[in-house]
């Protein structure tokens, strides 16, 4: 098969369009087929003569399409690279329109050649100027890898999304269908949990300040959020709760218990969990959680909680009782929480205590630091009361009546 070279006596476009004519009518014999394709250069000239480059694309791309099957993977490049070149001769609106065009016919058989057609649609994105043309693009590209199950031919591209967003300068609805979309071609990532648990906190995010009707709008994705957080076994802290889209759900009559099940996640101990699994084992099920990889989520969180007291030492006996494990296993828990990076400790075996030299500072530390700095500014505002009502006092009575300092 010979590869469409473009020279000065053919217009490409019109080589594109012979080429792929003659394979398409080449099973209906000579006399049915040179007719027809002499036809179709007809019209292809004169689209290019009259500067009609939407018609010339919708040509080219319905005798490309016929042929997809039929020809190599690197004519169907060059075929394509032509049609999509096309998108450059046009001003803003049409070649959106061209990239519309061209985008929703390679993505329409998704399963077929999805590597080739995700890397046509990354071909047309580098041609286009406008920026509403490559968001459009873009997207599609994301449907394909997602739907044509070729996920990691895109996810690199992700690393430059905050420079696509400044771009693009697209509004908050397509944010959303972006950063949504991108949670769930990471979802299909095995190795990108974390990752796509980033882009479904940014989408939950894109709700703030919006009415409680708009953020109702989250309230299955907000669900994601808190299973994948709690099912993911490297993480162990989240702004979830700051969020309101996942705070809503706290009133939320179907999704309460989801909302309790994050707060014993972020702010509990494992015999919070317990009791919670006890009374709502089925809801757990129903969510796909196991609950053996739950309590050993809890355990760490609740190891990494008990070193956050000030002495910084935790008893033995402190241990295995909140974590409720023998002695034989003490060991194992700690070194499972130094090697998650949790904490950085060392056992003292003669006193029987863990001694804690840094630890995470999860959301349990930050409420508490919350909390004695409430008490501290309450003291304070109480001793600057106490200091203006003396002075008023003072300065009420005659001289050498105030107080004496001995």
């Amino acid at each position: 098969m010979t590869t469409v070279v473009p020279t000065s006596e053919d217009d490409p476009a019109l080589a594109v369009v012979r080429f792929t004519s003659e394979l398409a009518w080449a099973d209906a014999g000579p006399e049915v087929a040179e007719p027809q394709v002499t036809r179709l250069c007809m019209e292809a000239q004169e689209c290019i003569v009259m500067g009609r480059w939407l018609d010339l694309a919708s040509l080219m791309l319905t005798s490309a399409d016929l042929v997809f099957s039929k020809v190599s993977d690197k004519d169907l490049e060059c075929i394509f690279t032509v049609i999509c070149n096309l998108a450059s001769k046009l001003e803003n609106l049409d070649e959106f329109e061209v990239a519309k065009l061209v985008s929703t016919k390679i993505t329409q058989q998704p399963n077929d050649k999805p590597a080739l057609r995700l890397k046509i649609l990354f071909n047309l994105y580098n041609l286009l100027g406008a920026p509403d043309s490559r968001f459009f693009v873009y997207m599609q590209a994301l449907n394909l890898a997602l739907n044509g199950k070729v996920v990691d031919h895109i996810i690199p591209s992700f690393k430059k999304i905050d420079c696509f967003l400044k771009e693009w300068n697209i509004g908050v609805k397509d944010q959303r269908n972006l950063f949504l979309t991108i949670a769930n071609v990471l979802k299909e990532s095995k190795s990108s949990g974390k990752y796509s648990f980033k882009f479904l906190t940014k989408y939950l995010a894109t709700f703030s300040g919006e009415d409680s009707y708009i953020i109702s709008e989250a309230k299955e994705e907000a669900v994601r959020s808190v299973i994948e957080f709690v099912k993911a076994p490297d993480m162990f802290q989240c702004d979830l709760l700051d969020i309101p889209a996942v705070a809503q759900l706290e009133k939320d009559s179907k999704y309460a218990l989801v909302c309790q099940l994050l707060k014993i996640f972020l702010t509990q101990k494992l015999d919070a969990y317990l009791e919670f699994q006890a009374a709502n084992s089925t809801l757990m099920k129903s969510y796909g959680l196991v609950h053996e990889d739950c309590i050993t989520k809890m355990r760490l969180i609740s190891l990494v909680d008990l070193g956050s007291n000030e002495s910084g030492q935790i008893p033995y006996a402190l241990i295995k009782d909140t974590l409720r494990i023998n002695d034989d296993e003490l060991e194992l828990w700690v070194v499972k929480a130094i090697t998650a990076k949790l904490m950085d400790c060392k056992m003292d075996q003669m006193n029987q205590v863990v001694i804690v030299s840094e630890r995470i500072f999860g959301l349990h530390q930050w409420l508490s630091l919350r909390s004695k700095l409430a008490t501290w500014r309450g003291n304070v505002a109480s001793l600057i009361s106490t200091i203006k009502a003396n002075k008023v006092v003072e300065e009420g009575l005659p001289a050498g009546q105030g107080t004496t300092i001995r």
